[in-house]
């Protein structure tokens, strides 16, 4: 497996703490504990059970060595404990945890340090560092659930981000496709594996995300109130969560505006929306005339090429949607440094070979498919990871500005139930003429 070598595996760990404890600068101690709700985790717990997922799997699975703690399995095992009881649990002080978290860190490093590459490691390795970067998007979008001041982790802003719209679809032209992760020796997740030749037809796609502006259209068209709009399923969401529009947003005296971590500002037109649930964003397409794609139209159009003759796909495959070369901020609104989605129309450098723009970052984009294993399936060493949620949620592709640059790829697969509002979550759409 081509992983990084352990020089580079110590700076991702180091990286991936200083962001953890990034993320909860300032908060007091009852913020650290919060209230509970079903969308989010205690901070206090959440934060044990990133460096816990280093020491279950690098420092006891692999090296053999004796738990930190004696209570360590029953404070941070999220497999063991159940949500709702994680605020009635004993957890250590702050100091305390953080001392765990450090002396965990302090050792798995050592351990790197103590040698040259080790392939079954540094999967483990790589594999927690990628559980932390999602800790981390998870402990910033609950600084927004929470109306918590937003984190220090922004830089300052660049006027290439306010770009304006993006119109107009790609034509995407039909042919076989290989989707999902290639065993090429790339790290992938369990649900990525393995690629597997797909037939797809010609279709439509947007070049950009739908905008604030475009969602606005909705709202004031009473698109909350109407129906038609809604399945069954969504609009017995829509009003037991009494939402009229999205979930941060609210009229202002000049027009929308939308709650940023705890400040109210006046709504971005041309930023991506987000924070918008599957539900909502099915409902828009309907008021549209449009669809949602599948993800593997969503992959087609991220990684695909056309052929020569342009009338069918190339049997190529991008790992990015502009080549092979690693995200940069010129090209993905990752690692959160905007704190915010970007006009969509910014940041051609990304585009795809089909002219789709920020198909990687800004918002994590719903498609239509259920999430579901593909072919051969078998679950990685941390068997909880995919397969309980198989069935039960939505598919989501390309990453948002919380998303670490280090995780992303075509083929990186999320899942979210259908309602979920809190998350940074938007959606590009396909033209309905098939």
């Amino acid at each position: 497996m081509d992983l990084p070598d352990p020089q580079q595996l110590i700076a991702q760990i180091k990286d991936a703490r200083a962001r953890t404890l990034t993320l909860i600068r300032g908060l007091d101690d009852r913020q650290l504990m919060g209230p509970r709700l079903p969308v989010v985790n205690p901070l206090r717990w959440e934060i044990g059970h990133a460096a816990y997922f280093h020491e279950y799997w690098v420092l006891r699975h692999h090296f053999g060595e004796a738990p930190a703690r004696p209570d360590v399995d029953r404070l941070f095992d999220s497999i063991s404990i159940a949500h709702d009881s994680r605020w009635d649990l004993p957890l250590p002080t702050l100091d305390d945890t953080l001392a765990y978290m450090d002396d965990v860190q302090r050792r798995v490093c050592t351990h790197l340090e103590q040698g040259g590459a080790a392939p079954r490691r540094d999967y483990l390795v790589q594999y927690a560092v990628f559980h932390e970067d999602m800790h981390t998007e998870a402990f910033t979008y609950t600084r927004q659930t929470l109306a918590y001041p937003p984190p220090e982790i922004g830089r300052p802003r660049d006027r290439a981000w306010t770009a304006g719209g993006l119109a107009g679809d790609a034509e995407i032209p039909g042919g076989l496709f290989q989707l999902g992760a290639s065993p090429d020796g790339a790290f992938a997740f369990d649900n990525e594996k393995w690629a597997h030749p797909m037939e797809v037809a010609p279709f439509r796609i947007a070049r950009a995300a739908v905008s604030n502006a475009e969602f606005a259209a909705f709202v004031e068209d009473g698109g909350y109130r109407r129906r038609e709009y809604w399945d069954e399923d969504g609009w017995r969401w829509r009003e037991a969560t009494g939402l009229e529009h999205p979930v941060y947003w609210r009229p202002g005296s000049d027009g929308w505006e939308r709650r940023r971590f705890d400040r109210w500002e006046p709504l971005p037109p041309d930023a991506a929306v987000i924070h918008v649930s599957w539900y909502e964003a099915r409902a828009w397409c309907r008021w549209a005339g449009r669809r949602l794609p599948t993800e593997l139209e969503w992959e087609v159009a991220a990684a695909g090429e056309p052929a020569a003759n342009g009338t069918q796909l190339a049997p190529v495959k991008r790992r990015y949607p502009w080549g092979e070369a690693a995200p940069d901020p010129s090209r993905a609104n990752l690692d959160g440094g905007a704190l915010d989605t970007l006009d969509v129309g910014a940041l051609p450098a990304g585009d795809s070979a089909f002219g789709c723009r920020q198909m990687l970052g800004n918002a994590w984009e719903w498609t239509d498919t259920v999430f579901a294993p593909y072919p051969g399936f078998t679950p990685d060493m941390y068997q909880d990871y995919s397969q309980p949620l198989f069935g039960q949620t939505r598919v989501l592709r390309g990453g948002a500005w919380a998303t670490r640059s280090r995780l992303i790829r075509n083929t990186w697969r999320n899942y979210y139930g259908p309602e979920r509002n809190d998350v940074f979550a938007g959606f590009r759409t396909c033209a309905a003429d098939r």
